[in-house]
């Protein structure tokens, strides 16, 4: 969705996105963090890897846990486990790139398209990562296999700005784990992009998306026959805040895949 961003001054637009990450793996992921006094900002991150005979086996990854504090929400944060940059098409290097302070993870929908063998009937975690709780000393959260956790445009970080590219067609990625700090049974599934087109009318940016691609971040590289069926990204209007106006399936332009699962 491309809105017009609230504010005096001149006219600012972003891309509005809205992107997933889902467990397909044998294993949950789940991230331990603790700090050792209230003192310390941020909490060091522990992931908890489901191993034989049920025992659980603890590694110490390089990841950090902050206190986010948002107009719409306030938790413990994941820092850097997605990443969204906009490149121009046929070329690398990100134009844009966001500025995401983090995620709260969770069990938010069930994997429906996909037959995921180590799926659990019920969600496990539904808790909210520690919400309004800056006191904490430790806090859990996860992705079951078979579900997953989505994000809706505008969400804290969920949109890109567009205000001063040019025409031309762009690749939106979204990548998770992409310094590859997080154990995962395969790291191939870790990106996922979308080929679109920007056009300016009468100073305003329109956009098409070309293709889907939700297992690379090389939409731009894909054979013209595996394209998608092109479609307009609508034009909406938000606030300040650039939370306003968001509804579920408002945009799925960008649906990251992952297999975050046990790794022996």
């Amino acid at each position: 969705m491309i809105s017009l961003a609230g504010g005096r001054g001149p006219a600012r637009y972003v891309l509005g996105f809205q992107s997933a990450v889902r467990n397909i793996g044998d294993g949950p992921f789940i991230i331990s963090g603790s700090r050792a006094s209230r003192r310390e900002p941020t909490m060091t991150a522990t992931q908890l890897i489901d191993r034989a005979a049920a025992t659980q086996h603890a590694v110490q990854v390089a990841a950090r846990l902050r206190y986010a504090i948002s107009p719409d929400h306030q938790h413990w944060h994941l820092l850097h486990f997605d990443r969204y940059e906009l490149r121009p098409a046929g070329r690398g290097g990100a134009l844009v790139r966001d500025q995401k302070t983090g995620f709260c993870l969770g069990d938010r929908y069930r994997v429906a398209d996909l037959d995921v063998p180590a799926a659990q009937p019920q969600p496990t975690y539904t808790d909210r990562c520690g919400l309004t709780q800056p006191w904490l000393l430790s806090v859990r959260e996860g992705i079951s296999p078979g579900y997953g956790d989505n994000y809706l445009p505008y969400l804290e970080g969920q949109s890109l700005p567009l205000n001063g590219l040019p025409a031309g067609h762009y690749v939106l990625t979204h990548r998770t784990n992409s310094d590859g700090t997080l154990r995962e049974s395969n790291y191939k599934n870790d990106a996922a992009s979308v080929l679109l087109d920007l056009r300016w009318r009468d100073s305003q940016p329109e956009m098409t998306v070309l293709r889907n691609c939700p297992d690379t971040a090389r939409c731009d590289k894909l054979p013209t026959a595996m394209s998608s069926r092109a479609r307009r990204v609508p034009t909406g209007t938000v606030s300040a805040l650039w939370n306003r106006g968001s509804r579920p399936n408002a945009s799925w332009a960008l649906c990251g895949l992952t297999g975050l699962g046990a790794k022996p």
